[in-house]
């Protein structure tokens, strides 16, 4: 009778069904998600490199002018960091402008992905600086004064004053752009124009791609960018203006699958996206483009030998 009670059970053990065995507390406590694990695009924008109009401290906007060595230099120091982060494109964007097509090639060329779809369209060109194109942005703050200078500049909504349409930088006068509707060829843009302008081929043209999975490469200008950074994420009006792109440095985004951004480790300020780069020489790019307009305040000369020193310093005397 013993000895059958000990056969039933161990039969009933042998049927127990097994549970999972629990793992030991502290190696659960190291197991983590990645923040990005959700992710299911990316976007890299890049600024173009310096223009030649750049290097003369002009307003360029839809002028189409070519990089410098300098600008050359910057495209291919972003696309070096584009290849130690890893990141393999499967098409890209890029405006009508030849300053951004060149850095995008630059890009494509150091990264070994020439064979990259590439999309252009005016709708990411610059902002249209109307009457100001071609002026020295310092020459601008001596004739109209640094407070105007500024609120053409960095306001939100204030535009320059118009071009003329027999004037040269008007866009309609280029056939470039005879397939644009006249109505939409801009004489002058502020900030929000050219957000308004941008942002139709942001959701037409690139979130598709973005809902498809798809890493996506912008190379473009530093309003166009603004806007569609701005669009990401849900900056405010007021915020935005004072949002510096250096040129040439990647700002990478990952998403998840309703398109929101990932807050990046490396990233600060307003962006959930990262600059991809050294911190401390992006923090000084971005300084050098927010004082484009500063004119040096010296107490000690009078009105006329500090306008002919900004002058000289302006003409590069």
């Amino acid at each position: 009778m013993a000895l059958r009670a000990a056969l039933l059970t161990t039969t009933a053990c042998a049927l127990q069904p097994k549970l999972p065995t629990r793992a030991p507390s502290a190696r659960r406590s190291t197991v983590r998600m990645a923040w990005n694990d959700q992710a299911t695009c990316k976007v890299c924008f890049v600024r173009h490199g310096q223009s030649e109009w750049n290097a003369k401290n002009l307003f360029t906007g839809w002028a189409d002018v070519p990089l410098t060595i300098l600008g050359k230099n910057e495209a291919a120091a972003g696309a070096t960091w584009i290849w130690k982060e890893g990141l393999e494109f499967d098409v890209a964007y890029t405006s009508e402008l030849k300053r951004a097509q060149q850095t995008l090639k630059l890009v494509m060329d150091i990264t070994g992905q020439n064979d990259l779809t590439v999309h252009k369209s005016w709708r990411l060109n610059e902002r249209m600086y109307g009457a100001l194109q071609g002026l020295n942005k310092k020459e601008t703050v001596l004739k109209y004064g640094d407070d105007q200078v500024q609120l053409w500049r960095r306001s939100f909504d204030t535009p320059p004053p118009p071009c003329e349409l027999d004037s040269e930088y008007w866009p309609g006068n280029d056939n470039k752009y005879a397939h644009v509707p006249e109505e939409d060829v801009p004489r002058s843009e502020c900030l929000k124009d050219t957000i308004d302008r941008t942002l139709p081929y942001w959701d037409g043209a690139i979130v598709p791609a973005l809902k498809r999975g798809k890493t996506v490469l912008i190379a473009a200008h530093g309003n166009s960018i603004r806007g569609m950074v701005k669009a990401l994420d849900n900056i405010g009006d007021s915020e935005i203006v004072g949002l510096e792109i250096p040129t040439g440095v990647p700002l990478l985004y990952h998403l998840d699958a309703d398109l929101k951004p990932l807050k990046d480790p490396r990233s600060f300020g307003l962006l959930s996206g990262a600059f991809l780069g050294d911190p401390e020489e992006i923090k000084a790019a971005q300084e050098k483009v927010a004082a484009q307009t500063k004119v040096e305040d010296t107490s000690v000369e009078s009105e006329e030998e500090g306008k002919k020193r900004i002058l000289e310093e302006a003409r590069g005397v």
